[in-house]
């Protein structure tokens, strides 16, 4: 990226565990990184602090994703200075619970943030993006997405619709130079594994024995969002030690 102008990039749920070193792992390719938060925008501030104390470029911004309205005004008012060329789809939430026991609003609230937020950030870029030729859309899912987990149906049927949207996405703009893929993470280093799997359950799952970094799963995002990738686009690609 750093030999071409640079690019601009958003990271929706760019301040969580995850999505911290996808910003940093942009900022450090030469992108100008737009750290999105849901709600807490010193976390998001935080973020662009750290990027910015070390030589990058980004500034923060905060927006319900789930809130078509807000994302659109947001999304337009950072459209001002120029198109976002690089989207990476990282806001979700889980609010598990088996299906039998789950309520409607656990079953709305995830699709909301996980599928409709997708589309609420992705389809206002979309055009500014294509009149460039040239644009990245990542969008981050899960090993549940592919496999399925018990006590997570709101969030697996999330995943999984990423996946065909994104597969029907890249046939629409890959003649405009944008490609569009997933990445599907499985038992990820951080607050929400150390919650739901000790380690000895994870030696058990996860055929390399170990949990995921998040910094392996933001080096696999810059390298889709990078000039290199170019020819890959509409997969889902799986970073589970082995899991899928």
């Amino acid at each position: 990226m750093s030999n071409n102008p640079q690019r601009r990039a958003i990271v929706t749920g760019g301040s969580g565990d995850l999505g911290g070193p996808i910003c940093r792992r942009l900022a450090a390719e030469g992108a100008h990184v737009i750290v999105h938060a849901n709600g807490n925008l010193a976390r998001a501030e935080a973020v662009r602090d750290e990027i910015v104390a070390t030589g990058g470029s980004a500034e923060a911004v905060a927006f319900d994703v789930a809130d078509g309205d807000a994302t659109r005004a947001a999304l337009n008012a950072l459209l001002e200075d120029g198109p976002i060329q690089i989207v990476v789809n990282n806001a979700g939430i889980h609010d598990d619970a088996p299906m039998a026991g789950m309520r409607e609003a656990q079953w709305k609230r995830v699709i909301d943030v996980s599928l409709h937020g997708f589309f609420h950030v992705t389809q206002p870029l979309l055009l500014p993006m294509a009149r460039t030729r040239w644009g990245r859309i990542v969008s981050i899912s899960s090993v549940a997405g592919v496999l399925g987990n018990r006590g997570q149906t709101n969030y697996a049927a999330a995943k999984a619709a990423l996946h065909g949207a994104t597969k029907s996405l890249a046939r629409e703009m890959a003649s405009r130079g944008i490609t569009a893929n997933v990445v599907a993470p499985g038992v990820i280093a951080g607050s929400m594994a150390k919650d739901a799997f000790p380690p000895e359950q994870i030696k058990q799952m996860v055929p390399a024995g170990r949990a995921g970094t998040p910094e392996e799963i933001a080096a696999l995002v810059g390298f889709l969002c990078g000039s290199d990738a170019g020819y890959i686009s509409g997969q889902v690609i799986g970073i589970d030690g082995g899991m899928s």
